[in-house]
Order: C-alpha cells, then structure tokens, then sequence
C-alpha cells in the first residue's frame, strides 16, 4: 500500500484537494487515507493520470544507436508516461503481427511504461500494398500510419480508411505533399529567402489535409462502421482551420500537436543550429498562437511529442544534412505547464486532459479520472523550477532546444497500475 498525503488532485474533471490517495491493487483505494506501508508527503504537488505520447520514434528494432525500447520507455516514465505509441518507421518497418508482438512481449518484460506498437499501414511503408489490419489489430498494434512517409496514393489510404474502420483502428497520417515539400529545411517564407535556406511550405500541409479530408469523406459514406483519421503534428493555422471544418461538418478526424510547434518559431533557425530541424518545420508566431487556440478550443485533441531521437553526430551535421526530429519525452510536460499554464494562463485541467483523456480517446481507451477504483497509473508533478539538462536525459539523444530553460512542473513519481517506474522523491 501506497499513501500520498495531502496532495493535489488534477484531472480533466479538474483541480480539487488536498487528498490522500490511498493506493493499493493497482487501484485507487481511497482519497481519504487510509493504513499504509509507505507513505509519501504531498503537500506542493500535483498528481494527475499517467500521461498517454500517441506519437514517439524508439527506434527499435534496428536503429537502435539512437534509441531503444529500453532507454525509450525510461524516458517516457520519467517524463510521467505511462503509455506510449510507438511508430513503425524502424528497418525494418512494424508491418507484420509478429514484429508487434515481438515489441510489446519486450516492453512488457522492461516493465516500464506500456507499449503500444503502431503498425505501417502499407507493406514496406511503401505506400502500395495494405498490411493486414485484422491480424495487426489481433497481435496489439493500437493504430496503424506510414509516419515518416507521406501516403501520396489517395486510393491506396482510402482503402486502409475502409479496411481498419472494420477491426476499429484509427488510421493516422503525415499530412505533407511531397511534391510541394520537396527538400525544405525549414519554413517557406522570407525568412528562408534571407537565410537561403529550402523552405517547406505551409500549403504543402494545408493542401494533403484537404486532400485526406475528402478521402475520408468518401470512406464515411462506402464504409458500415465509422472510419477514423488522425493528423499527426499539425502545424499550421490553415491547417487548423481544415481540421475545424471538418469537425463541424461531423467527419470523424481527430489531430494532435507537438510540444515544439506550440513553443517555438522559425526564428530559431536563425541559428543554422540543426537542433531545430523538425518535420513539419516550425513555423511562424501567428501559426502557433493558431495552434495553441485550437487547443483550447477542441479543433486539437491531444499534445504529442514525435519524439525523434537521433545520434549526437547526425545532429551535428550541417543543417540541410542533418535528420529531421529531436527528443522531448522527458520534458514535454514541465515545458508546456511553464510556457502554456504558468505564463500564459491555460487552464491546467485542459493541459491534462490533452495528455490524458484526449489520447485515450483517440485509442478506444478509458480514460483515467482520480476517484475511488481507478486505475493507478498516475504520475506526481513537482510544481518546483528546476533547468533542462539534456546531459541527464534517459534518452540516448542527449540533446535539446530547450536546454537551460528553467520549467517546472516535473515529474517526481510515475506509477503504472500501482507500481513505482520511476521515482525522484524521498
């Protein structure tokens, strides 16, 4: 048995307290104390549901010199997650039911946090021929996406759109137009002009949303059960304003944005620093305002992190050379409660709930709420400042754009069903 004393509770039904949480079975027990074994104080903390990453690269198997399922999942616990999706983009891709359970019979024995494979929607991620979403769906996999490939075969996603509505599986996609994109670094715009740098244009996202919106539109009307898509990492204000239009006509498309398009612009490329080489670039001022309102709002349905490690010598390269993607497991929380909540007044139970709820949601998962009889995977938040030190990640890429910023907000105690994963509390 677990007892945290006088702590405070926040979920997406809200703030409230102080509680003491009685935890014992994996349960929620009590929030009125209780006989304990071990018991913590706390008073100045937070404790929320464990957080859900719909969109994490851990590189495995095959490219495990960036990351692993072991220093992935570490990661992901110590930035209070105790669920994670995992993209298929590895070599080679997760595209059979034997390659998911191969994942997550390992994850399992890590015992760190829970594992759920996403599968490649196209054999290959080649974007020619569907994997098998039934028995996909059977060995685990949670969603199934070509992340890290745009699916430029209209016909080809609406297909997969009809076959996974069938075992009830979203399909989730990276909403680039290859042929706008072509080899931009960074932001389309003057900025790039003045830099001399490839630019990537928002349209390019702008016009494949579209694009995929109409396909979903037609897999609603050839399909007997409700198709799903999910955009991952939107970051345009256009964008956006597709996504709320297709809410409000009722087509069943959920979107997600990442930690490092809500915080950071293109003036950081400024720089030439490759830390700041993302897929979708960063984008302007006026695009993450956009974002952070769609948040608000409910046009956004998650915070995902496309956590995306690689070796400190990629990193390194010149920036047209270097990989697209950087680490933000570990600090995705402390810096959207310091940059949203602390400065910016956004409300704290909707911060939650974009890592809670909202993905659980988009999975077909319940969610969990802080009351007697819940599921004890939960995570105890430190409202204290403290500075990102990349030195000490778990990640193998130790490595941040946000290094130095002072956040608080970090986790201290990370519990899946009842048991301790992580623990930086005496």
């Amino acid at each position: 048995m677990l007892l945290i004393r006088n702590v405070t509770l926040v979920d997406a039904l809200g703030e409230r307290g102080p509680a003491d949480v009685l935890i014992g079975e994996g349960r929620i027990l009590s929030l009125s104390g209780g006989e304990a074994e071990r018991i913590l104080d706390g008073k100045g903390l937070l404790l929320a549901p464990g957080f859900l990453d719909l969109h994490a690269h851990l590189r495995e198997p095959g490219q495990e010199v960036k990351e692993d399922l072991a220093s992935g999942l570490l990661a992901a616990v110590r930035g209070g997650y105790t669920d994670v999706v995992s993209m298929p983009n590895t070599t080679p891709p997760v595209d059979t039911p034997e390659a998911v359970r191969a994942l997550r019979k390992k994850a399992q024995a890590l015992g760190l946090a829970r594992l759920h494979p996403a599968a490649a929607l196209t054999q290959g991620q080649e974007g020619k021929a569907l994997t098998e979403a039934g028995l996909l769906k059977e060995a685990g996999a949670s969603l199934l996406t070509d992340d890290g490939h745009t699916n430029e075969d209209a016909g080809i996603l609406a297909a997969g759109l009809l076959q996974a509505s069938a075992f009830g599986l979203p399909v989730a996609v990276h909403a680039e137009d290859a042929s706008l994109r072509r080899g931009g670094v960074m932001n389309d715009g003057s900025l790039a002009d003045l830099l001399g740098l490839p630019g990537n244009p928002k349209e390019a996202e702008a016009a494949r949303i579209a694009r995929d919106l109409e396909v979903l539109r037609y897999a609603v009307r050839r399909s007997q059960k409700k198709p799903h898509l999910h955009i991952q990492h939107l970051s345009t204000k256009r964008g956006l304003e597709l996504v709320r239009e297709a809410k409000r006509a009722g087509l069943p498309v959920t979107a997600e944005a990442t930690p490092h398009h809500l915080t950071l612009t293109e003036e950081a490329l400024r720089s030439f620093d490759p830390l700041f080489k993302v897929a979708p670039p960063l984008r302007t001022p006026e695009d993450l305002e956009a974002l952070i309102e769609g948040l608000l709002e409910g046009t956004l349905d998650a915070i995902a992190t496309d956590h995306a490690p690689h070796t400190q010598a990629e990193k390194e390269m010149d920036l047209l050379r270097a990989p697209f993607g950087i680490p933000s497991l570990e600090v995705a929380f402390p810096l959207l409660y310091t940059e949203l909540h602390l400065k910016r007044g956004f409300p704290l139970k909707r911060l939650v709930e974009l890592f809670t709820d909202g993905p659980r949601n988009i999975l077909g998962l319940k969610p969990i709420h802080l009351e007697e009889g819940a599921e004890a995977s939960l995570v105890l938040l430190d409202p204290k400042e403290r500075p990102v030190e990349p030195r000490n990640f778990a990640s193998k890429a130790r490595f941040s754009p946000w290094a130095g910023w002072v956040l608080g907000g970090w986790p201290v105690l990370t519990l899946v069903e009842g048991r301790v994963v992580y623990q930086a509390l005496e």
